[in-house]
């Protein structure tokens, strides 16, 4: 059967556009970064290859902590959900998403039980980066990092080791800034006294150097911390961020 010019034309735009689009997939190098579902996707940062591990089933391994705070609180992490640096959430380079484990500070003996949800760190010599809190738990926001020993838990195992701590009351603060001349920080604090109750500097040794920070106010509870933590942030105080008063 005769086909027309007309028809042999589609036939060959259509068998080309089929071709083009197996070669382009074929050579796609930018798979989705986030781990959404139940199987584990491999993706590259900074052109770097990472392969998640499908079963988390007898992993363990020792290295460095860090932990992150502002400016990621709020965001959305790897699997989706908010980050909220008062839960005990991780970032980790491949356990997967929803794995519990169980972070030994090497240098205290400290531990904490956490939840992997993000994907990272990515910092050479680095295998987990904890929540504000979790981080707080182990007595290393201070020091920023820690000798850690990570282990992988089962999820009924971690719910009765980690009894939940209750940290929606006791004292809080907002840490407005942090700066390496106490010059710096007290202006900031004569600024603020304007407007705020309760206006500090107060110091920590961070790496061999001074850091002096400026806090606000005194809470009773987180969420009355995190209310003025908004007012500071919506009258252009972006980086300020609601601490226990405890954190050295």
């Amino acid at each position: 059967m005769k086909r027309s010019g007309t028809a042999l034309y589609a036939l060959t735009a259509a068998a080309f556009m089929i071709a083009a689009a197996l070669v382009f997939s074929g050579c796609s190098t930018s798979p989705p970064p986030k781990d959404t579902s139940a199987k584990t996707k491999s993706y590259r940062i900074n052109g770097q290859w990472y392969h998640p591990i499908e079963d988390s089933d007898g992993f363990r391994e020792s290295g460095l902590a860090s932990w992150y705070g502002n400016p990621f609180h709020g965001r959305k992490t790897a699997n989706g959900e908010t980050y909220n640096m008062h839960a005990k959430t991780a970032a980790h380079k491949i356990l997967p998403m929803d794995t519990f484990v169980l972070v030994k500070n090497k240098d205290n003996g400290k531990e904490t039980v956490v939840r992997i949800n993000d994907r990272g760190p990515f910092v050479r010599g680095r295998v987990i980066d904890l929540s504000y809190r979790a981080a707080r738990e182990i007595d290393m926001t201070g020091p920023g990092t820690a000798r850690v020993e990570v282990i992988a838990m089962e999820k009924d195992s971690a719910e009765s080791r980690e009894k939940d701590k209750d940290f929606s009351t006791g004292d809080f603060t907002v840490q407005v800034g942090a700066f390496a001349a106490r010059s710096s920080a007290q202006n900031l604090k004569r600024t603020l006294e304007k407007s705020y109750d309760h206006v500090e500097v107060t110091t920590i040794k961070k790496d061999s150097q001074t850091l002096y920070r400026v806090r606000v106010g005194m809470f009773s509870s987180l969420e009355s911390a995190e209310k003025t933590e908004k007012q500071l942030v919506k009258n252009g105080f972006e980086n300020a961020f609601s601490v226990s008063r405890e954190d050295s």
